[in-house]
């Protein structure tokens, strides 16, 4: 690191946690995230303010007006722009040392199968239950934890899987591929805009924690958030040994 770096992340470093040692690792990592709306969008700014030296942002989609009641990357100025070059743009006025690499794209498994290799993290903020599967299936083939969160009207989720770990389900231990659930949007049913920054946020917190080496304690839980009464319970959750995804990965 140079004597900017240094300053940048210095109250990263004073934690013991991290350290100058944990913020190289986040300097030298790489994270895909899939979705750049409303969980994206917290994500992908607190972690390149946390120094993550290369961001994947992946997403089909352009900015609406509508977006902008929560999606916090995306500004008035910037409608009809796609999500990923938007957030581009507020990604660098953060820190312009971030690598990005934008796909305008809804992900597919060939196109996961390319970029995960190279991927240390995924952060899955997307909102269709068919990607979520895709993801989760190529994380659990490339062994590349992933951080899941979701929300809609005032209730979030968030859970850790991490087929490095042999006791850690997978996303379809928890939601199996079939029969797909009917879709539930938000443009219908309607999200409380501050319930996608917590949920993105701590996304972010749980990938930076395992990218800098301090591992994440989510791995076989799952913490859903009641926004209306401000309380969480937590679940814990189990590999189901009949998985179609996990359960022969090893």
């Amino acid at each position: 690191m140079n004597d900017d770096q240094l300053l940048r992340y210095s109250r990263h470093i004073l934690l013991d946690d991290i350290g100058i040692e944990g913020q190289q690792r986040l300097l030298d990592s790489h994270v895909l995230v899939v979705g750049a709306g409303g969980l994206g969008s917290p994500v992908a700014m607190y972690l390149a303010a946390s120094g993550v030296g290369r961001i994947t942002l992946a997403d089909p989609d352009t900015v609406d007006l509508t977006n902008l009641q929560r999606q916090i990357a995306h500004t008035t100025a910037r409608v009809g722009q796609t999500k990923v070059r938007s957030a581009a743009k507020a990604l660098h006025d953060i820190n312009p040392e971030v690598h990005l690499t934008l796909l305008e794209k809804q992900l597919q498994a060939d196109d996961l199968d390319q970029l995960l290799p190279d991927i240390d993290v995924v952060a899955d903020c997307c909102d269709n239950f068919a990607t979520r599967q895709a993801v989760n299936a190529a994380c659990v083939k490339h062994r590349v934890p992933l951080v899941s969160g979701a929300a809609l009207r005032m209730d979030g989720q968030i859970a850790v899987f991490d087929p490095r770990d042999l006791l850690s389900p997978c996303y379809a231990c928890v939601f199996p591929p079939t029969p797909a659930p009917p879709e539930t949007l938000c443009s219908t049913m309607g999200v409380l805009a501050p319930l996608v920054g917590v949920i993105g946020t701590m996304q972010a917190m749980e990938t930076v924690k395992l990218l800098s080496g301090m591992g994440s304690r989510l791995v076989g839980k799952l913490l859903m958030l009641d926004g209306r009464d401000m309380a969480w319970r937590e679940m814990h959750l189990a590999k189901h040994a009949l998985c179609p995804v996990c359960a022969l990965a090893h």
